[in-house]
């Protein structure tokens, strides 16, 4: 009996995101004119990897701009520390673990069944890019993808009705004209406006938009600097002469050249008088890779774990003379706020919210909330549960309490608020607090799908979290 009565209360609480949502939407907002959105993506990018993070050695100048005439959110999360499923959850609002989306996608388990189906994001799941489709708006994907290479999965099935970019997790950055990846709405990609993949994706999405003015346009800006292969042009290069280290040199240049993609978009909103109008959000899809040379600045963790360096993120939204300007929060948002918060500024509800009587219903369960009432100052922010599960760990965050279970060591328990490199165990300090964190974790994972063809909800493999103890808070590579 008690087990039936956690199981419902579990079941309650997964579902209240979603009453909110459709509490919170804004359908005053179809009175008005319907913003612009763009999403801008990093990829890889180092928690502390921007000036207006503290980095002192990065030049951000068009980044750290976005912040002044916005809100930067210095404690939002991603739903993965990985770029996968991390894009699985923005675009879809929900924990991808609730479709098995846990890891990339290069440990096919063999034994589960429909591989074209379920090696990607699963067609039963509807996009940000759906959403406003089905609201008025042109839809775009530039960049990469990274849900998925089968039919069902690509882009232009996905709601997006213009895609240029990779559908894999990866490119060189110098672009080859007989060898590359890279498509447009399905079709191989040959001559290039520039053969610099960041600087080519900029110029792709000013076409975009200067072809789209007269509409109002979602965009989802998706660059995969600051990832590996570590490459940058030399003139990139060349402005850092100051940092000694040759790979962290060579990722500053790339995310350089990343900032002025962010700038000459900006800049071109403003030229086409779309700039007070447009939403903007800019983050990463997880914290900074081993391997990039990038910098966590007082986190621990990284890319690849369940530590704050791997999930938590630097998160901007400008919004002229909606949202104020020069603004930091310390206040738990998740990228699963913003679908909930995009079709509220669009002032629609999700498709699933109508029926074909135009009359509401119970929409799936969405694990976001409508940020924009907290961003502009008309509500206080709330306590915030989240989670994640990721080769061999899973964590939890509670109000101010985290707890990482470990499939190598006993579960861990901190406070991120008071320590944010994370390095005081509480767990034999409040060990009643730490039992409820394990047993709410436990609770939410039992409301997960199964795949019947193997034991763990997953439907591709994951890894060890072996990385789990590679990175400590350490100063800035110079």
């Amino acid at each position: 009996m008690m087990r039936t009565t956690i199981l419902k209360i579990t079941f309650l609480l997964a579902l209240m995101p979603s009453l909110l949502f459709a509490q919170e939407i804004d359908l005053q907002n179809k009175e008005n004119r319907q913003p612009n959105i763009l999403i801008i993506l990093a990829d890889d990018m180092g928690y502390g990897d921007l000036g207006c993070m503290g980095s002192k050695v990065i030049k951000s100048p068009n980044i750290d701009r976005l912040a002044e005439k916005g809100i930067m959110f210095t404690s939002a999360y991603v739903t993965a520390s990985v770029c996968a499923p991390s894009r699985a959850g923005l675009l879809t609002g929900r924990f991808p673990h609730r479709f098995g989306f846990e890891d990339n996608l290069n440990h096919w388990n063999e034994d589960s069944p429909s591989q074209e189906k379920f090696h990607g994001l699963n067609p039963s799941e509807l996009t940000i890019a759906d959403h406003l489709k089905k609201a008025g708006y042109q839809t775009a994907l530039i960049g990469k993808w990274h849900l998925g290479s089968a039919d069902v999965h690509h882009p232009n099935n996905r709601g997006f009705d213009y895609f240029c970019g990779m559908i894999g997790g990866g490119h060189n950055y110098f672009l080859d004209e007989n060898k590359n990846h890279l498509e447009r709405n399905g079709l191989p990609i040959t001559s290039f406006s520039n053969d610099y993949i960041t600087d080519f994706f900029t110029d792709e999405a000013l076409q975009w938009i200067e072809d789209k003015k007269d509409t109002t346009w979602f965009l989802f800006m998706s660059y995969n600097a600051p990832h590996t292969p570590m490459q940058a042009k030399e003139e990139d290069l060349k402005a850092f002469p100051h940092i000694k280290d040759k790979g962290r040199r060579t990722y500053a240049a790339m995310v350089q050249a990343l900032d002025r993609g962010v700038g000459e978009i900006i800049q071109k909103l403003k030229d086409e008088g779309l700039y007070e109008n447009t939403l903007v959000v800019f983050f990463s899809d997880n914290g900074g890779a081993t391997i990039n040379h990038s910098w966590n600045g007082p986190l621990s963790g990284c890319k690849g774990n369940c530590r704050e360096g791997g999930i938590r993120v630097p998160m901007i939204w400008q919004w002229p003379d909606q949202i104020p300007a020069n603004k930091r929060n310390n206040a738990v948002v998740s990228s699963l706020d913003l679908l909930p918060s995009f079709l509220s500024a669009a002032g629609t509800l999700p498709i699933e919210a109508m029926d074909k009587s135009g009359n509401k219903e119970v929409p799936r369960t969405y694990d976001g909330i409508n940020i924009l009432p907290l961003i502009k100052g008309e509500q206080q922010a709330s306590p915030r549960r989240l989670f994640w599960r990721l080769q061999g760990q899973a964590a939890i965050l509670d109000g101010k309490d985290k707890l990482i279970r470990l499939s190598h060591k006993p579960a861990e328990y901190f406070r991120p608020i008071d320590d944010i490199g994370e390095g005081e165990d509480l767990s034999k300090k409040n060990s009643e607090r730490y039992s409820e964190l394990y047993e709410l974790l436990f609770n939410w994972e039992v409301t997960l799908p199964t795949n019947p063809h193997f034991s763990t909800s997953p439907y591709w493999k994951g890894e060890s979290a072996k990385n789990y103890e590679s990175w400590k808070p350490k100063p800035e590579i110079k």
